[in-house]
């Protein structure tokens, strides 16, 4: 069964368009990127499933369950990483990441939490400094390490490599692929097609609330997929 799926769903604004009878699946273990232009309705995807907006049609399902109509179980599966991570910043990393288990029902020693950060690679020195000195890519090993402590299935991220420099990039994919490893499943919204060759399984394209294109990711080269890419939009 899949962790993630959209059965034709739709979402209108108005008389505006948003979706168009999307179908999506994600399996366990899978990182299936989302490529397209602002407006494309890649973020209204994501929001759909995390519960803030009501499909105008059809069905968004976590773990096989409506999310329109059981929001509270279906949020217990998911953990979300938006473009900019919303933290604490008078908290340390190590505080933030204590609050927000605590806050999904879990209670870790320091010595787990800290485990948790490290897997990030977050640096030792930095688990105990205010997240005000974080950088984004800091930042973000936090939001991870948050949904490895909720031990959510599916973590759904929205521009997860904007703004991050060629070594926090290359950080995050082996982060994701390690998830991924371990049974994990992401969806990301992107525009940046290098890393979803990189770090995707599967890579989605949408145009004006449509997936017009699903491809394997190991079967494209970063090149061709912006050659379809172009092409599409």
């Amino acid at each position: 069964m899949s962790i993630l799926q959209a059965i034709e769903l739709s979402k209108q604004y108005n008389h505006v368009t948003a979706l168009s009878g999307l179908n999506i699946s994600v399996q366990k273990g899978e990182i299936f990127c989302l490529l397209g232009q602002n407006g494309a309705g890649k973020t209204t995807t994501i929001n759909i499933f995390l519960g803030f907006l009501k499909p105008t049609s059809g069905q968004a399902l976590i773990n096989g369950i409506p999310v329109e109509m059981n929001g509270e179980t279906t949020k217990k599966y998911i953990a979300y990483i938006p473009e900019v991570v919303q933290l604490y910043p008078n908290l340390t990393g190590i505080e933030n990441l204590d609050f927000f288990s605590q806050m999904a029902g879990f209670c870790y020693s320091k010595e787990e939490l800290g485990a948790f950060l490290e897997n990030t690679s977050l640096q030792k020195a930095a688990h105990h400094k205010k997240l005000s000195a974080y950088s984004k890519g800091m930042r973000q090993k936090v939001a991870i390490a948050i949904a490895v402590a909720k031990n959510a299935d599916l973590i759904l991220m929205d521009e997860p490599t904007s703004g991050l420099d060629p070594k926090a990039t290359a950080e995050f994919t082996r982060i994701c692929k390690d998830l991924a490893a371990k049974g994990k499943s992401i969806m990301m919204a992107t525009h940046d097609i290098f890393n979803a060759v990189n770090v995707g399984t599967r890579i989605g394209i949408m145009k004006e609330g449509s997936l017009v294109h699903i491809l394997q990711a190991s079967s494209v080269t970063a090149d061709e997929l912006q050659r379809i890419y172009l092409e599409t939009i």
